[in-house]
């Protein structure tokens, strides 16, 4: 069964973790896919490396953990380039408590900002100032409370600070590919 079209979800990503030895939360290098993928353009390979890095293997321990690994740079790709702007970050969902659901908000806040911090002065430059405000804004998540109780009020409030996450996330992808909603095409036409 092929993986390439199936949408991958944070347990998903973290079963895969799992299988390397690792507990640590996708949240953190879903983060640091977006900003790359903005920033960078990083190449499938070089995103293998990446998560290999972070969970401290060489690779892949099998072609089914590195296509999922591949689909999910994939997926976020055409997610973020996409013109109906249906990017969502890779979070705990609903079957996590809030206080995990926080932490992985932070995480990826934390994950995203890293690789912004060292886009270089000529890309900052060129940064609308709702982008500079926004990206500003983000730092605000490094330092979210993450004890809180599963309560009406948090999940609403935890909603509003993800959809802030995503915006942030197309809005820095969007200002640096402009005027091509669809950067990778697959099935493009041959002349």
């Amino acid at each position: 069964m092929s993986l390439l079209n199936e949408r991958q979800d944070f347990s998903d990503i973290a079963d895969v973790f799992l299988l390397h030895g690792s507990m640590q939360s996708p949240a953190f290098l879903d983060g640091r896919l977006c900003a790359l993928l903005a920033l960078h353009e990083v190449t499938p390979q070089a995103w293998l490396e990446e998560v290999c890095l972070g969970l401290g293997i060489e690779q892949p321990r099998d072609p089914a953990s590195a296509e999922r690994l591949l689909g999910w740079r994939r997926q976020t790709l055409e997610a973020l380039a996409a013109s109906e702007m249906n990017y969502e970050p890779i979070l705990p969902d609903e079957l996590y408590s809030l206080a995990e659901q926080a932490t992985g908000l932070k995480e990826w806040a934390q994950g995203f900002l890293e690789l912004v911090e060292e886009a270089d002065e000529a890309q900052r430059k060129q940064w609308s100032d709702t982008l500079k405000e926004v990206l500003a804004d983000l730092h605000g998540l490094e330092q979210i409370e993450t004890d809180i109780d599963d309560s009406p009020e948090n999940e609403n409030d935890l909603f509003a600070l993800t959809e802030h996450a995503r915006m942030a996330a197309m809005l820095l992808y969007t200002e640096q590919h402009p005027g091509k909603p669809q950067v990778e095409q697959v099935d493009a036409p041959v002349h």
